[in-house]
C-alpha cells in the first residue's frame, strides 16, 4: 500500500529538506514519527513522508504527485498553532483520501475542553465542575467555588500550561493564574475543581467495534512535600531529569477491583463514542480514594511512539507495535467503506 506520513514541524522547511529516522529522533525530537515511519517500512509498504509547517499547497501537491492509498496523519499543528489541528483531516476529507486517526469533528470537540465537559455532563458522565475565564472578559470573582482549584488553558495539550502554580488554594490565586493563562497562551482559561486521586490513562482502539486497553497510571514517587497534591505537570510528563528526581514513572495501573476495571472500560467506550472519536484515543480519568471515577479529558490521536502509554498498553494485551500500526491502517480503510450514522 502507498502511504503518506504527514507530520508537523515548528519551523519553515527547506524545499529540498529531508529527514532520516535518526535526525527525527535526535535532532528534531520526534521519536513517534520515526517509530511510525520505521514500522510502516518494515511492514513492506511504499512509504513517503511530508513535513508540514505553513504550506497547504505542499500537501495538495504531494498527494497529487504520490497518490497515496492512505495518509498516516501525525499532524498536531499548522503554523505552530494547535487550533488548526482539525483542519488537516478536514482537508483530507475534501480530497477524499483515507487517513488514520480522528476526524475534524472529534478534534474540534476535544480541543475545547469546556465544550467536551458540557457534552459529557449532559450524558451524565462525572466531570470536574468548572467555570471558564475568557480572554475578552476575564473573571474577577469565582463566587461559590471549591478550593483548591485547578487552572489550565482551555485548548492546550500534552500538559502545556500546567505547572505547580496551576493549583490555586483560593480565589485570588485562581484569578491570577487565569490571567497568566490569558497572557502567556493567548487562551481562555478553564478553572475546575481539583480532583484528588490516582491518575489513569485508558487507551481505546477502533471505529465502531472498540478494543479498550488496560489502564496505565502515572506514579508520583517523591513529591516535594508528603501532603502536596500530585498531578501531571508538563515537567512531570516530559522532563526526564525532573521525573528521575521525584521518581515519577508511567506503567501498568496498580491494583484495581474487578468492578472498577469494568467501569473504566465501559466509561472509556462511552466517552469515545459521545465525542465522536475514531481510530485511536485515550481517556484520562482520576480515581478518587472513595472509588469515584472522574473524567478529566479525552485525547484523540494520542502519542504513538513505541515507549508511549498507548503502545505500551496495547502490548500488555499482546498487541505488538507492528500489529497496532497495522490495525490502525485497517481501521482507516474500513472507515471509508462503513455506513455512517
Amino acid at each position: 500500500m502507498k502511504i503518506l506520513v504527514l507530520f508537523d514541524m515548528h519551523r519553515p522547511i527547506g524545499p529540498d529538506e529531508t529527514f532520516s529516522l535518526r535526525s527525527l529522533r535526535t535532532e528534531e525530537g520526534k521519536p513517534m514519527e520515526a517509530d511510525v515511519l520505521a514500522c510502516l517500512r518494515k511492514l513492506g509498504h511504499d512509504v513517503e513522508a511530508l513535513a508540514v509547517f505553513d504550506d497547504v499547497k505542499a500537501v495538495f501537491d504531494k498527494i497529487e504527485l504520490f497518490k497515496p492509498d492512505l495518509v498516516f496523519n501525525l499532524c498536531e499543528t499548522f503554523f505552530s498553532d494547535r487550533a488548526h489541528e482539525p483542519n488537516v483531516p478536514a482537508l483530507l476529507e475534501l480530497m477524499r483520501v483515507p487517513y488514520t486517526g480522528a476526524g475534524p469533528d472529534a478534534l474540534m470537540l476535544c480541543k475545547d475542553k469546556a465544550l467536551a465537559k458540557k457534552l459529557l455532563a449532559f450524558h451524565r458522565i462525572r466531570v470536574a465542575r468548572f467555570v471558564v475565564s475568557s480572554r475578552e472578559r476575564p473573571l474577577r470573582r469565582l463566587g461559590r467555588f471549591s478550593y483548591p482549584a485547578f487552572v489550565k488553558p482551555i485548548s492546550e495539550e500534552a500538559s502545556d500550561g500546567i505547572a505547580l502554580a496551576s493549583l490555586a488554594k483560593n480565589e485570588q490565586e485562581a484569578i491570577e493564574r487565569a490571567r497568566f493563562v490569558h497572557d502567556r497562551f493567548e487562551s481562555d482559561a478553564l478553572v475546575e475543581e481539583y480532583i484528588d486521586g490516582r491518575e489513569l490513562y485508558i487507551g481505546v482502539l477502533g471505529n465502531k467495534r472498540l478494543t479498550v486497553f488496560p489502564p496505565r497510571e502515572i506514579f508520583f514517587g517523591e513529591p516535594p512535600d508528603d501532603d502536596a497534591p500530585r498531578f501531571a505537570t508538563a515537567k512531570a510528563k516530559w522532563n526526564d531529569a525532573y521525573r528521575k528526581k521525584w521518581k515519577i514513572r508511567n506503567g501498568p495501573a496498580g491494583p484495581l477491583a474487578p468492578a472498577v476495571e469494568r467501569k473504566l472500560a465501559e466509561l472509556a467506550r462511552r466517552v469515545y463514542r459521545i465525542l465522536h472519536i475514531r481510530g485511536v484515543g485515550r481517556i484520562d480519568v482520576r480515581l478518587t480514594p472513595l472509588g469515584e471515577v472522574v473524567v478529566m479529558e479525552a485525547n484523540p490521536n494520542p502519542a504513538l511512539a513505541k515507549e508511549d502509554d498507548f503502545a505500551q498498553a496495547a502490548a500488555q494485551v499482546g498487541i505488538g507495535y507492528e500489529v497496532l500500526i497495522r490495525k490502525m491502517l485497517e481501521n482507516a480503510i474500513r472507515w471509508k467503506s462503513e455506513p455512517q450514522a
